[in-house]
C-alpha cells in the first residue's frame, strides 16, 4: 500500500479574508486527483467548518489532509482558548461568536454539527487555555 497525500496549511485566527483558502486548496486536489463529487463536498464542508472556527475561535492552528488508499483524514489543530464544553459545542445553534462575526454571517453554531454529519468519524480533543484538535475521517 503506497503512502498517503499528505496536504498541510497554516490557517491564521482572526482573518476572515483568509479563511476557505485551505479548503479551497484540498477540494481543487480532490478535482485534480478524480474523486466522485460527493466525496469531495463532504471533505469540503468539514475542511471549510474547520477553517472558520480556527478563524473565529482560535488563535491560529494547522490544517493536515491525508488522502489514504481507504479514507482521507482530517486534523486541524489550533491554539485558541479550547472548548469549555464539548457536549454544548455540539449543540446546533450554539455559538460563543462574537457579535461583529454573526455581523458578517458566520458564527450560527452549524460548524461542529455539520462536520459531524459530513464525516464518518469525528473526535474532539480540547483543552481550556491549550487548544483544539478536531480529526475527521472519511471512507473512500
Amino acid at each position: 500500500m503506497s503512502e498517503p497525500l499528505v496536504l498541510s496549511f497554516r490557517v491564521d485566527g482572526g482573518d476572515l479574508s483568509q479563511a476557505g483558502v485551505a479548503s479551497s486548496q484540498v477540494k481543487l486536489t480532490l478535482k485534480q486527483l478524480g474523486f466522485p463529487p460527493d466525496v469531495i463536498r463532504r471533505v469540503s464542508v468539514c475542511m471549510y467548518e474547520g477553517e472558520i472556527n480556527m478563524v473565529i475561535h482560535a488563535h491560529g492552528g494547522t490544517a493536515t489532509v491525508e488522502i489514504g488508499a481507504d479514507s482521507i483524514t482530517i486534523i486541524l489543530a489550533d491554539t485558541g482558548p479550547g472548548i469549555p464544553d464539548i457536549s454544548r459545542a455540539m449543540e446546533a445553534g450554539y455559538s460563543t461568536a462574537g457579535d461583529s462575526v454573526r455581523d458578517l454571517g458566520f458564527g450560527a453554531g452549524m460548524g461542529l454539527p455539520n462536520m459531524k454529519k459530513y464525516s464518518d468519524r469525528m473526535e474532539i480533543q480540547s483543552t481550556v487555555g491549550v487548544g483544539t484538535t478536531v480529526t475527521m475521517g472519511i471512507d473512500l
